[in-house]
């Protein structure tokens, strides 16, 4: 085989290996998603399920149903994502068919070339008489390296075409492979736009069904506004009471403390664990409400929908400054970190009490199921008296 040859050889088969292992990445990754996708839509659809027995046509179905739609597009995203990494990968090992049915066409043309050269050589004595030939012991030894080098030009040519032809038949298996695969995921995308229809029909339902309970939507809504004050009024209470000890404390220069504690909990914006699983219902800020037209309503955190009884954390070390129960929303539990609390209002069981001391995900109680079989944390952070955006410190 000639340098060029096995140049081309060389670098053909390269391409060949490294476009396996770098779509197998991203294959990988893409079929991670994929699974991580699908675990979502199990853990939200056994909220839905739980969520609908105890009531049909409920805000919390509602919630659980715009979630379910959330996981399924993004389910079908992941799956458009792999059919379109499968397409690319179809392209470029078809591209590298291509280069291997040129190499192997020109490999037998030079071997065509040489069995010519041969034939024209002729018999035994002909290649006797061209040694015997030589004038001189030198030009002897020169044609007898010639001869020695053509025969084995041949032999490699011959191997050349062997290893190229056993490259062409993996990479014709390779590409129906990956067209098999890409049938199944074409079929896959159909199935689950069928299933993503068919919620948002379900979603449909549920908001006309809604839409004709307004003046008892109204009335919840006014219900949680007041236990959402109440609670509003308690945290500004223990702010006010921390605020005070804190001064007492650096008076008598015992501040050092809650200042680490307050450093710490800032460290770890961003890697806190989520306090219980669920999915986000209600975000932090200003929220439309889902039913009611032109109504807003303000959230200073995020509310979590979840499973019935599921236990909560806490998301990192403190002390319980108050355990209360508030009508409409529940227990509430409140633990300081140094100049930052976290909230957590609707609990039913809770483990822990005043003055007590937890650490980083600590149980400290479970969630509460209202009547209409809606199974949700009120989560806050605040510095001080002012609530922050818990998704900007919570884990991704």
């Amino acid at each position: 085989m000639t340098g060029v040859r096995k140049f081309i050889f060389i670098t053909i088969s390269l391409a060949f290996l490294l476009n396996g292992s770098f779509a197998q990445k991203n294959k990988n990754q893409l079929q991670k998603e994929k699974q991580k996708n699908l675990a979502r839509i199990k853990e939200t659809e056994k909220i839905l399920s739980e969520t609908s027995k105890k009531k049909k046509n409920s805000l919390g179905e509602l919630s659980a149903i715009n979630q379910r739609i959330r996981d399924q597009e993004a389910l079908i995203n992941s799956i458009e994502h792999e059919v379109q990494l499968l397409e690319r990968d179809l392209q470029e090992n078809f591209g590298i068919l291509s280069t291997l049915e040129d190499d192997l066409d020109n490999l037998k043309a030079e071997y065509r070339k040489m069995v010519f050269a041969a034939q024209r050589a002729g018999s035994s004595l002909n290649k006797l008489t061209f040694l015997f030939a030589s004038s001189t012991f030198d030009q002897f030894a020169m044609r007898m390296k010639y001869m020695e080098q053509y025969s084995k030009a041949r032999k490699e040519q011959v191997r050349a075409i062997g290893l190229v032809q056993q490259l062409l038949k993996e990479q014709v298996r390779q590409i129906d492979s990956l067209r098999s695969e890409k049938t199944t995921l074409l079929d896959d995308e159909i199935k689950e736009n069928n299933q993503l229809t068919s919620l948002k029909k379900k979603q449909k339902t549920i908001v006309q069904s809604l839409e004709k309970e307004e003046k008892n939507l109204r009335k919840e809504l006014a219900e949680t506004k007041k236990a959402v004050a109440k609670l509003d009024k308690l945290i500004a209470e223990i702010v006010r009471e921390e605020m005070e000890r804190a001064a007492r404390e650096a008076r008598a220069g015992l501040s050092a403390a809650a200042s680490l504690t307050s450093a710490s909990f800032e460290g770890n914006k961003k890697k806190f664990a989520w306090p219980a699983n669920g999915f986000i219902s209600q975000k932090y800020g200003r929220q439309r409400h889902p039913v009611l037209t032109k109504v807003e309503t303000w959230n200073d955190g995020v509310n979590i929908q979840t499973k019935e009884g599921e236990k909560v954390k806490s998301i990192f070390q403190g002390e319980v400054r108050r355990v209360a129960f508030i009508p409409a929303i529940g227990t509430s539990v409140i633990i300081n970190h140094g100049e930052y609390f976290s909230v957590y209002a609707g609990l039913k069981d809770v483990y822990v009490k005043s003055g007590q001391k937890v650490t980083s995900n600590q149980e400290i109680g479970s969630v509460m199921t209202n009547g209409e079989g809606i199974s949700e944390l009120r989560f806050q952070i605040r510095k001080n008296i002012v609530a922050l955006d818990p998704e900007e410190w919570l884990r991704k």
